[in-house]
């Protein structure tokens, strides 16, 4: 609980607009992705790093935690207020501070939403790879904090391949810099590094100062059906080992495509059972040459169809199959767990052929799509909230899952981070001393403990 004096000296540090603390002005700032809600005593919208400084060193004087937001769009519980304290709102600071031709390098606030930095850098020919599905409203600022990754990871990489350097404020209200704005720069411990992905439990952001590359000439789509998993898996692992490594590489099972088949203009085949969406991009000769193989490469496996984009219009009629398919899934039921984990990719059909007998054992659907480039499938736990079977058989999928995929050489989380949700498994991943270490970790930088708490760690 915040203090009535607390709140009057917060109260000091910005104008009284961007300081709320009535219940009904709340709500929003209480929820995310999750849908789950907590809310908390006050939200606090700052201008600066002076006035986040400020805010941390109130709250290391008067004992209240404080929760970094950006737009709330994430998957694990990360900006809730599990204990109450302060939201801390960066929407404010959300400019683009510079975009630099010359060294590919761009300058911006935790605000600004991804994707109007990436459109604003592509009016200059430039690239910011990184591709969350939820870019057009996260921030990057969110971003970083969960080392976002997205489509384009499997060519690209993730958001911590371009983050060269950091402004923080540390829970103590120091102001510091990290990293550098060259190429190279191995000065010291890899703060940039650490703080990226740290889900707003180590440091606040207030700037970030990116890589770029250049955009690419052109871009070409394709749409291919499978009769079955092993199939497509093979084929994805074909076209990389022929050296071609495309910018998207995506896969969704047959439950997905019942589910989003009748709101599409396109066919789903009947015999269906997996599909591909591949995009590659550079040089238009050399995709026609890439495309000639990759459609020679399904064909070996006994692809049913191969549709390619003739143009930005087909290409983006393509998309629409991947785009709808998450909300299509709530026809099967009224609520959905969605987990990110990532195997070896050469994996893909041992890890579906256990989710359809999990499924079948617990008599829940558990469709699958995600990034089969990179092994990153997200899994949907279909259920009802309201049956207290469905409850309890979601907490034993999702351990059984979590399980199998760390037998397999894989990890519990690839893009939506520990948060909440998957802190009570992080013991599945991470023996007793290294998870200590990473405790220690955190009480070096907030000693206090104020700075995002109840997040990670149980």
């Amino acid at each position: 609980m915040i203090s009535g004096p607390a709140l009057n000296a917060l109260r000091r540090v910005v104008d009284p607009e961007h300081l709320l603390s009535t219940p009904d002005k709340l709500m929003e700032y209480g929820t995310d992705g999750t849908k789950l809600t907590f809310i908390p005593d006050a939200a606090i919208f700052p201008a600066s790093q002076e006035q986040i400084s400020q805010i941390l060193k109130l709250a290391c004087k008067f004992g209240f935690s404080v929760v970094p937001r950006g737009a709330g769009s994430g998957m694990s519980g990360g900006s809730l207020p599990v204990n109450g304290g302060l939201v801390l709102g960066l929407n404010r600071l959300n400019r683009i501070l510079k975009v630099d031709q010359d060294n590919l390098i761009a300058m911006v606030e935790p605000g600004v939403i991804t994707a109007d930095l990436q459109k604003t850098v592509e009016k200059k020919g430039l690239f910011y790879p990184p591709d969350p599905a939820s870019k057009d409203i996260s921030t990057i600022g969110g971003n970083v904090a969960e080392c976002a990754g997205g489509l384009r990871a499997v060519k690209y990489g993730v958001t911590r391949d371009y983050v060269m350097g950091l402004t923080v404020v540390l829970p103590t209200g120091e102001i510091i810099k990290t990293g550098v704005a060259t190429m190279k720069g191995v000065a010291g411990y890899d703060l940039t590094r650490l703080v990226t992905g740290s889900e707003g439990t180590l440091a606040i952001i207030t700037s970030v100062t990116l890589r770029l590359i250049p955009k690419p000439a052109s871009t070409k789509t394709m749409l291919v059906l499978f009769s079955d998993v092993s199939s497509a898996a093979k084929t994805v692992s074909t076209i990389i080992n022929n050296k071609i490594i495309p910018s998207i590489l995506e896969f969704m099972d047959r439950i997905c495509l019942e589910c989003v088949q009748e709101e599409m203009e396109i066919e789903i085949l009947p015999n269906a059972k997996a599909m591909l969406l591949i995009e590659v991009d550079g040089d238009p000769r050399i995709l026609e040459q890439e495309a000639i193989l990759i459609k020679k490469i399904c064909q070996k496996y006994d692809c049913l169809s191969f549709e390619v984009a003739s143009d930005n219009k087909e290409a983006e009629k393509l998309w629409e199959v991947r785009r709808k398919t998450s909300p299509s899934l709530y026809k099967l039921r009224p609520h959905k767990i969605s987990e990110d984990i990532v195997i070896p990719r050469s994996q893909m059909p041992e890890l579906l052929s256990f989710l359809s007998e999990l499924g079948n054992a617990y008599n829940l659907p558990i469709p699958s799509f995600g990034h089969a480039g990179d092994g990153n499938i997200h899994i949907n736990i279909m259920h009802d909230n309201n049956r207290s079977q469905d409850v309890a058989s979601v907490k034993s999928i999702i351990k059984a899952i979590f399980k199998k995929v760390i037998e397999m050489n894989g990890t519990i989380t690839g893009e939506h981070g520990i948060g909440i949700t998957k802190a009570p498994y992080l013991d599945m991943e991470f023996d007793e001393a290294g998870i200590k270490l990473m405790k220690r970790i955190k009480k070096a930088f907030d000693p206090h403990g104020i700075l995002n708490p109840g997040k990670i760690f149980i």
